[in-house]
C-alpha cells in the first residue's frame, strides 16, 4: 500500500484533541473519516504530535497508507471536499518511502504560542491567542526563557497525567518576540513532554508581569516540582507549526497563519 504524507492545518477549538477519544470528536476522527469517505474503508493516521482539546496547527504532519496510487495535488483536493465543514485543510499530500513514519522519523517539533498583550478584548483573535491585559516586558521574559534551553529534566513543566517514560528533554529553542501587541513564543525541540509549552509560557508569563525574576524560572526547573510550576497558560494560544525531518525541513514558517 502506498504511503502518503499529509501536511495539516486546523482549528483546535471544535475537537477533544488530535488523538481519537470516545468523549468527542477529535481531528484525527475527522481526517480519518474523510479518508473512509474517499476509499471506501477504514484507514488509520498516524500524527506527528498529539495536540490536546483546543490547541491549533498551521503544520501538524501525518502518514497514511491507501489502497492506491494518488496523485499528490488531487489527494489534497479530494480530502479537503471531505473534510467540509470541518476547520481542517490538508495543505499538502505527497508518496513517502514505506519508512517514512510521521511520529518517528521527526527530528524536530516547533510550535507557536501567541500572547495579545492589550486592554480591549479580543475580536477577530478570540479563541486563537491568549489575552493578557496587564503590561508584559517581553526582554524579561526572552532572558527567562533563555534559562531552559539545553538537556534538562523537566518534571516542573510536566502534566501530572504525562505518559513519557523520562521527564528529561532538549530544549533547543525558546525566542520571545514582540510586534505591536502581540508577543509570540517560538519553541523547538525534538519532542516535549504533556503540556509542557504551556507550562513554560504561563511561567514565562509570571516573569512578563514581575511577578517572577528571570532566576525564579530557573529555580522552579531545578526543583523537578510541578507544584512550582506557574499557571499553566490557556490551549488556544497554542500552534503547532511545523515538523522537521532528516531529509527534509518543514516549509510551514513559524507564523500566526500558513
Amino acid at each position: 500500500m502506498p504511503r502518503y504524507k499529509l501536511t495539516i492545518e486546523y482549528n483546535g477549538a471544535p475537537y477533544v484533541g488530535w488523538q481519537r477519544q470516545t468523549n468527542g470528536i477529535s481531528v484525527q476522527e475527522a481526517i480519518e473519516t474523510a479518508l473512509k469517505a474517499l476509499c471506501g474503508q477504514d484507514i488509520a493516521i498516524r500524527g506527528a504530535g498529539r495536540t490536546d482539546a483546543g490547541v491549533h496547527a498551521s503544520g501538524q504532519v501525518a502518514h497514511a497508507d491507501l489502497p492506491k496510487d494518488w496523485r499528490g495535488d488531487l489527494l489534497r483536493e479530494a480530502l479537503n471536499a471531505h473534510l467540509r465543514p470541518n476547520p481542517v485543510a490538508i495543505l499538502s499530500a505527497e508518496p513517502v518511502p514505506a519508512a517514512f513514519d510521521a511520529r518517528f522519523s521527526a527530528v524536530r517539533r516547533r510550535y507557536l504560542y501567541r500572547i495579545v498583550n492589550r486592554r480591549a478584548p479580543l475580536t477577530f483573535e478570540a479563541g486563537q491567542a491568549w489575552l493578557v491585559k496587564r503590561k508584559l516586558d517581553a526582554q524579561a521574559m526572552h532572558k527567562a526563557a533563555q534559562l531552559l534551553l539545553g538537556r534538562h529534566d523537566f518534571s516542573t513543566f510536566r502534566a501530572s497525567e504525562c505518559q513519557a517514560e523520562s521527564p528529561v528533554r532538549t530544549l533547543e529553542r525558546l525566542d520571545i518576540v514582540r510586534t505591536g501587541e502581540e508577543i509570540h513564543i517560538h519553541a523547538a525541540a525534538r519532542s516535549f513532554l504533556h503540556t509542557q509549552v504551556r507550562s513554560m509560557v504561563g511561567s514565562l508569563e509570571n516573569v512578563g508581569s514581575g511577578k517572577w525574576r528571570p532566576m525564579d524560572v530557573l529555580a522552579a526547573l531545578e526543583a523537578c516540582d510541578r507544584r512550582r510550576c506557574g499557571p499553566l497558560a490557556p490551549p488556544e494560544g497554542l500552534y503547532l507549526a511545523g515538523v522537521d525531518y532528516e531529509d527534509q525541513t518543514s516549509a510551514i514558517a513559524d507564523t500566526k497563519r500558513p
